[in-house]
Order: structure tokens, then C-alpha cells, then sequence
């Protein structure tokens, strides 16, 4: 594991991993995992290009401070490993929560340094139920899912991680090993950096972000998605984008970069050229 330090008034070490030459491809893992869950794409991809995973602070190997954990502060350390490592033509790929980074880093430090961006299951561009977002979800949801974090976090992720993956009575589209092994990665991270960013992905608007976007995007999102329902992120996403591909995978849960890991490699390796 390699460490950069972030360049904040509390600076602190965020855990990467680099493999594979070309070009430049940073992953951006989801909620509450860290970078391991990359392992079919980090797997593949660094036969072609040079492919950069990163733990977000607060999970995995990366320092776990007390605070943080809104995506000012979340871009600006994606940021810090853009700059620490002197990367250009990026291809940024954010997972579901990550997609509020590469949205937020795009505002706040535009995309000299970006050439395309791949949202994957993303919550953008905003989640909560507002006044003017009657088709997000409600506050009462999230706060439940705080309570049940605080009462019992591993049988909570328990739970999540089936959903997440897509498993129930007459569906099981991985092993209980593969659920064993994300359970594992989810619980490196703190308790608190888990409901920080839990309130961070769910109450930000990213609207006005996604607006501003100019690079190529490709959206992938599967239709059977019930921890990000398509129907209010990337539907709405792919609107509002303006030099953007949907691409809906049919029957497919938020977890993807598991149940289908070669079609979504082909993917990448086809829109990063």
C-alpha cells in the first residue's frame, strides 16, 4: 500500500494502489467500502492503462479523522492524489457515492487535468426528497438507516450487502463467500466516517454540478438498482449532462462491478479508448 498526504489545514495519509502503465484511470470506490471492491476491474483494466484506487478517508487503510467527510473536503482530497501523483488525461470512474466526487472535483477544480468521466450506480445528481425533488427519498429513510448503523452496524451491512448485491429468496447472483468478503471491506471503516457519509451522499445537490460537466461521460446503471434506483439518479443524470451515454443494465443490482464484471470491463476499456 502507498500513502499520499493531503495538502488540508488537517492533513492526513490516503491509502492508494497503482498498477499498469497508459493511460491515466482513477477509481473511486462506493459506500462504505474502500478500494478492494475494485478487484475484477484492478484485475483487468491494467493490461491497458494505468489504473490508480484509492481509499476514501474514513475507510479502508486510508487515516480515519473525525471530520471530513462532506464533498468539498472529499474532492479536495481527490484532488490532492490527482496533483500528488502529476496525472493528466484522466479518466475518472466513480462507484455510487463516488460519482458526488467526481461531480464536486469537476466544480471546484474544473477538467484540465480530466478527459472523461464514467459514473457507475451513481447517486447523482441528488437523492433526498425536497420540495423541488419529490421523487427522492425521504429524510426518514436515511435517519432510519443511522439509527440501525449506530444500534448494530455489522448485521446492518449484513443486510445492506445482500440488497446491494442483489440477493433474496429466488435470486442469488453471487456466493455467500463474495458477501462474506464485502462485509469485510465495509467494516474497516469507522462508524463515523459510515453515517458521515451516508448524510453527505444523501443530502447533497448535485444538480448545479452536473450542469457545468463538459468531458464525456458514460452513465451505467442497472434498472433493478434498490439501494439507487435509476429512475431518480441517472435517469435524471444523463439529462442533465450534456455530452453524456446512459447505459441501463437490464435486471442488474447496484453492485455491478460484481454481477457483471466482464460486461462492465468491456464497457470501460471501450469508452476510454
Amino acid at each position: 500500500m502507498q500513502y499520499i498526504k493531503t495538502t488540508g489545514t488537517e492533513s492526513i495519509q490516503i491509502a492508494y494502489q497503482d498498477f499498469g502503465k497508459g493511460k491515466n484511470v482513477v477509481f473511486i470506490h462506493g459506500w462504505p467500502s474502500n478500494h478492494k471492491m475494485w478487484e475484477y476491474q484492478l484485475g483487468e483494466l491494467p493490461h491497458n492503462y494505468r489504473c490508480i484506487a484509492y481509499d476514501r478517508r474514513g475507510f479502508g487503510c486510508s487515516d480515519k479523522p473525525w471530520s471530513g467527510y462532506d464533498y468539498d473536503t472529499l474532492a479536495s482530497d481527490l484532488n490532492d492524489v490527482i496533483n500528488g501523483l502529476n496525472l493528466t488525461d484522466v479518466t475518472l470512474v466513480g462507484f455510487s457515492m463516488g460519482g458526488g466526487e467526481v461531480a464536486r472535483y469537476l466544480s471546484k477544480y474544473g477538467d484540465s487535468k480530466i478527459s472523461k468521466i464514467v459514473l457507475i450506480s451513481s447517486v447523482l445528481p441528488f437523492m433526498l426528497k425536497t420540495v423541488d425533488n419529490e421523487m427522492g427519498i425521504p429524510q426518514e429513510m436515511f435517519d432510519g438507516i443511522e439509527k440501525e448503523i449506530k444500534k448494530d452496524r455489522p448485521a446492518f451491512l449484513a443486510t445492506f450487502g445482500k440488497m446491494f448485491f442483489g440477493v433474496n429468496m429466488v435470486s442469488h447472483p453471487v456466493s455467500a463467500d463474495l458477501l462474506d468478503w464485502a462485509h469485510c471491506l465495509c467494516l474497516k471503516s469507522t462508524q463515523k466516517a459510515t453515517i458521515d457519509c451516508m448524510r453527505s451522499f444523501s443530502e447533497t445537490d448535485f444538480r448545479k454540478d452536473c450542469e457545468n460537466i463538459n468531458v464525456p461521460t458514460l452513465i451505467i446503471h442497472g434498472d433493478s438498482d434498490k439501494t439507487v434506483p435509476i429512475e431518480i439518479s441517472s435517469e435524471k443524470t444523463v439529462k442533465l449532462i450534456k455530452n453524456s451515454t446512459l447505459i441501463i443494465y437490464e435486471g442488474e443490482p447496484h453492485g455491478i462491478f460484481v454481477t457483471q464484471k466482464e460486461r462492465l470491463n468491456q464497457d470501460l476499456i471501450d469508452f476510454i479508448g
